[in-house]
């Protein structure tokens, strides 16, 4: 049995409250939801039938002399199965994760090219490998998520541009769900990252916090009032194109000055390249450069925290989060602490009032968490019913 659970608003609160804050019991969840005890019981039911939810030993009681003590609920996490896939614009990185989104098994696959018909190809045989590392995974996975970086249209598994992929226009979630037999969502990697912080890491308990990513691109998700920002077009949070430098650098994007065209990698190399007079220095290079103490390389991560601080400022300017969680690739956290000083600074220069007052966590995250990320949106689908596909986007349950 694989039911399409969570059909009504309580089902979908009762579940998702288990999923990321469970164990937790029918009174904790109505006095936290609001729902009545006898709506918690109701919705409860149908996901204990299923196998997804079950009730622990009792453990406590609802209050003294009320009677027998609490059973609380809890996530059996093994009940089903997720893949999730990043794509580069030159590797693949899959896991299988369980309901909590932990990841059980990972693989990496290289591409040889950055096609649409090449890297679905190239999806195919990595989705294989990891569901064959265990006959349950195979049996019981029924989704597959994938996290690509760009403008990405969710409810229609259409990435519309993706600039380090080449790629407009591109039906992903039907010729993935054709390649692989899976239900496939498709989903912005930072979009994808912020699910997985918002119901499984720092975001659990804020309603309202902000992902920042550093790396390749400068990137933002947002949560507000419990909900992942998407925007009428799916492109909200794109700070990385937020103008901070002027009227130059041009942006890959068409704009002048945006943030992403100074602290992006790309930009990075070009101007520590342009001030050192070495034109063969990479990524890894210019970030060893400025940390053996090169002014002209130090200069160059000083500028870009810069405009990674404004950038930040702005947004929480706009919307107050009450957190900001700054995470990025490996590269782009191997610099961090050549931008830190100056995006700490920035921020609160330029943040307004109690904007200032959010706290700034930094997160190193590998790829496979954002391959995690993209298994955490399949997850958020199949239980809240958030940006389904529709029927031409992906294969049927």
């Amino acid at each position: 049995m694989h039911p399409r659970l969570a059909t009504t608003r309580a089902e979908a609160t009762v579940f998702t409250m288990v999923l990321t804050q469970g164990p937790v019991t029918r009174v904790e969840i109505a006095r936290r939801s609001g729902l009545s005890s006898a709506a918690v019981t109701k919705a409860a039911r149908p996901f204990i039938e299923a196998g997804y939810l079950e009730e622990l030993a009792a453990t406590e009681r609802t209050a003294p002399g009320a009677g027998r003590p609490a059973s609380p609920l809890t996530i059996r996490p093994g009940r089903e199965f997720f893949t999730g896939v990043k794509i580069t614009d030159d590797e693949l990185i899959g896991v299988v994760t369980d309901l909590r989104a932990q990841p059980l098994v990972s693989a990496h696959r290289r591409l040889a090219t950055t096609s649409a018909e090449g890297v679905v190809e190239a999806l195919a045989e990595l989705v294989a490998e990891l569901l064959a590392a265990d006959p349950a995974y195979r049996e019981r996975c029924h989704w597959l998520g994938l996290a690509v970086s760009g403008d990405v249209d969710k409810v229609h598994g259409l990435v519309r541009y993706s600039p380090f992929l080449g790629w407009r226009q591109v039906p992903l979630a039907r010729l993935a769900a054709e390649a692989t037999g899976l239900n496939v969502t498709v989903e912005n990697d930072v979009k994808s990252l912020t699910v997985a912080e918002q119901w499984f890491g720092d975001g659990v308990g804020a309603s309202s916090f902000a992902l920042v990513t550093v790396g390749a691109g400068i990137g933002c998700g947002l949560v507000v009032n419990d909900r992942v920002v998407a925007g009428s077009h799916g492109v909200a949070g794109e700070i990385g194109h937020i103008p901070v430098g002027g009227e130059e650098p041009a942006c890959h994007c068409g704009g002048r000055g945006c943030a992403e065209a100074i602290a992006g990698s790309a930009p990075i190399v070009a101007a520590v390249r342009a001030a050192t007079g070495d034109g063969s220095l990479s990524i890894d290079a210019a970030i060893d450069a400025a940390h053996a103490g090169n002014p002209a390389a130090r200069e160059v991560f000083a500028r870009a925290g810069h405009a990674i601080g404004l950038a930040m400022a702005a947004m929480a300017n706009l919307f107050g989060p009450e957190r900001i969680i700054v995470t990025g690739d490996v590269q782009g956290l191997a610099a961090y602490d050549l931008f830190e000083e100056q995006i700490n600074r920035s921020f609160a220069s330029q943040a307004f009032g109690a904007a200032a007052d959010c706290r700034l966590l930094l997160r190193p995250r590998t790829f496979e968490q954002w391959a995690r990320g993209a298994a955490a949106v399949a997850i958020q689908t199949l239980f809240t019913r958030e940006g389904v596909p529709s029927p031409g986007g992906a294969a049927g349950a």
